[in-house]
């Protein structure tokens, strides 16, 4: 077989060019002296929810858009958070409010998503903002997923016609992204196949891709052995692995990288990859909402 130049789907070129697409849109808005406003709901000090937040808030910065952050102890009681996202929804600066997971384990982190306003749900998690993703009209699209999609057009990566593999089912990254692929419209209309932790043989199923997506958490769970030659692959993984580096870990994805240099047609690296599309999409719907505030239409 001959050998595949394997291409690297940098996430860091499409976010440049949404935020040069979007430019005319905030001005549009500042005009009429309106602000893009984020809220950021922080609680707990994980070190990765800081750094993630981190990144949010020097790209809202770079926009001149606003991102305030929220700090609070991981002993705040569900109640007290969810009366914090009460005066948030009817705070009339903020446009947007992400509460950045994961929460405390004391915090039912569905109860205090469906309390977001759905107007002001920029990550897209509330159930009503689901149904409409579902149902093929939506308002705003999870960061992650629509991020996914920009990157496959950015890279004229294909999608209509194929068979998309989807390697987890949460509501932020395998559950949305299998409604966006199958959905009739030009960024859609693959066959989807969502696997799982439950999924019996999983390299049965992902040897079937023609586009695999693999989100587990599970640091190198896709080997070279487990997809067929050409495959595109879209890793959203990011793993801690511990090594004898300063900082004492590197990141890694749900896929062994380096097995698939040669046999994959195309691959998302980690990091690199999908994170930077997940803070450019943040900003996207947060400038929507902003749009929706002043009558417009807010493009999903």
């Amino acid at each position: 077989m001959a050998q595949i130049e394997t291409l690297s789907l940098l996430g860091k070129p499409v976010a440049e060019s949404l935020y040069s697409a979007l430019q005319p849109r905030i001005s549009s808005l500042l005009t009429k002296n309106i602000t893009p406003a984020l809220a950021v709901v922080l609680v707990g000090d994980d070190p990765a929810s800081k750094l993630y937040v981190g990144s949010k808030t020097r790209a809202f910065k770079r926009l001149g858009l606003i991102s305030e952050t929220f700090n609070y102890p991981a002993t705040i009681s569900e109640d007290e958070l969810l009366g914090v996202i009460d005066k948030l929804n009817a705070d009339p600066r903020f446009h947007g409010i992400l509460v950045q997971l994961p929460l405390p384990g004391a915090i039912d982190s569905n109860r205090v998503l469906l309390r977001v306003d759905p107007l002001k749900d920029v990550d897209g998690f509330h159930p009503t903002n689901l149904g409409l993703l579902l149902s093929g009209q939506p308002r705003y699209i999870p960061c992650t997923p629509h991020g996914i999609l920009a990157i496959l057009e950015h890279y004229k990566i294909p999608v209509a016609g194929r068979h998309a593999v989807i390697v987890g089912r949460s509501n932020i990254v395998g559950k949305p992204l299998m409604a966006l692929l199958a959905n009739k419209w030009e960024r859609g209309n693959a066959t989807v196949t969502i696997c799982h932790t439950g999924t019996t043989d999983l390299a049965q199923y992902t040897r079937q891709a023609d586009l695999l997506v693999v989100a587990s958490g599970r640091p190198g769970l896709i080997t070279a052995d487990m997809v067929r030659p050409g495959v595109d692959i879209v890793d959203v993984g990011m793993n801690r692995v511990p090594d004898d580096s300063e900082k004492g870990y590197r990141l890694v994805g749900d896929v062994a990288a380096e097995e698939m240099l040669g046999r994959a047609h195309s691959l998302t690296p980690v990091p690199g990859g999908v994170g930077p599309m997940t803070v450019a999409m943040l900003v996207h719907n947060t400038v929507a909402a902003a749009e929706l505030t002043a009558g417009g239409s807010g493009s999903a």
